[in-house]
């Protein structure tokens, strides 16, 4: 069983498809996507804060809390800080398990902690605005 946390900044890279634990019949992935609008106004971007390291603690402590509940093989999750733009990933879980049953309760249950516990904050980058963070 392993979990892996990454705070990057800008953009996530596409998901590499790597090698897969043999163990793990369900493979569930999940990427935040920047949509181009955020309470019915048009932005470019949204622009990400996280306090660290307290962020990757946190996600570390819910992922192994997670994994342990759920069975599961393995969670990977990556999230960004600083500008993201519209059309980009700014965050992915993914989550191993022997089966698809837990694999999507842990889904579920992680972002749903995730958005309550952690702190990282997103700020819409309205269009026509400039910069990231204020």
């Amino acid at each position: 069983m392993s979990v892996s946390v990454s705070i990057v900044d800008g953009a996530l890279k596409p998901v590499a498809s790597g090698e897969r634990d043999a163990r793990a019949g369900a493979v569930v992935c999940f990427e935040g996507v920047v949509r181009p609008d955020e309470d019915g106004r048009t932005i470019e971007a949204l622009h990400y804060q996280t306090y660290e390291p307290m962020v990757q603690t946190m996600l570390r402590e819910i992922a192994a809390d997670v994994l342990k509940k759920h069975g599961l093989v393995s969670i990977t999750v990556d999230h960004s800080r600083g500008r993201v733009v519209v059309g980009e990933v700014s965050f992915r879980l993914i989550v191993e398990a022997g089966h698809r049953k837990p694999a999507l309760a842990a889904m579920d249950e992680f972002i749903d902690r995730l958005k309550k516990d952690v702190p990282i904050w997103k700020r819409a980058v309205w269009a026509g605005e400039s910069g990231g963070s204020r």
